[in-house]
């Protein structure tokens, strides 16, 4: 027996505009030539007679590309593939008092995973330059910190060394683009819950165990750093 599923009458319905199925086409029709930055795409009228649509629909979808940074005008060259900077692709949809509180809520949580998971290559690459400077960094860090929310700028500027270190542009610019959502989820209430956790480790802690040189043992000291974050985002 055939599954419903299969039945064209419970098939989903393609309710993208022209112009988005165009701008896939388009991406599928530079992968499959093998197009790499440097190299021209097809012209408008081309791809408007490979397609059955219109130059107009063609334009659309250009500059959408462009606005993604895939594709860029050349003078006397024409339009060309691009290496897209991620950094700048986020950095154009990051108005944060548009966002919902739940998509801020999960560019919050991708901070606090980054910052997790980045242990082996800031161990990798700390110098000993770096560990006085971090010290520096911690010296305004509040003695009782368990429960209180850090002064919002020494909080990046601690944690941006950090990314600085590890040497991944790509790193360093997620950090950049987190820090309008990262301003705005403190400033809104967002996470301004209270709670109060017994493994907390303070900015100085994290200098402490990054001296080891250990891996671990600096990846479970920035969890119990963070974790009084995770407990409120629960609770938000």
């Amino acid at each position: 027996m055939k599954d419903e599923k299969d039945s064209p009458l419970l098939q989903k319905i393609d309710n993208r505009s022209l112009v988005d199925k165009v701008e896939m086409r388009m991406i599928e029709i530079f992968a499959q030539n093998e197009l790499k930055p440097g190299d021209m795409i097809p012209k408008e009228v081309e791809l408007a007679e490979a397609m059955n649509v219109s130059r107009t629909v063609i334009r659309e979808a250009i500059n959408r590309l462009k606005t993604m940074g895939l594709i860029d005008s050349k003078k006397h060259r024409g339009t060309v593939i691009k290496n897209p900077d991620l950094g700048e692709v986020f950095r154009k949809s990051m108005i944060p008092w548009m966002l919902d509180h739940s998509t801020l809520r999960d560019i919050f949580e991708m901070r606090l995973a980054l910052e997790i998971g980045m242990a082996d290559l800031v161990v990798a690459n700390i110098t000993d330059d770096d560990i006085v400077e971090l010290q520096r960094l911690a010296v305004p860090e509040p003695s009782e910190s368990k429960n209180v929310l850090f002064e919002i700028d020494h909080e990046i500027a601690f944690h941006g060394k950090l990314y600085e270190i590890t040497g991944n542009k790509t790193l360093m610019a997620l950090q950049e683009l987190q820090i309008p959502a990262f301003n705005h989820v403190y400033q809104s209430g967002l996470i301004n819950k209270t709670v109060q956790s017994d493994v907390y480790a303070s900015h100085t802690d994290l200098v402490e165990a990054l001296k080891s040189r250990n891996a671990d043992l600096f990846r479970d000291t920035m969890r119990r750093h963070l974790n009084n974050h995770f407990e409120r985002l629960k609770v938000s």
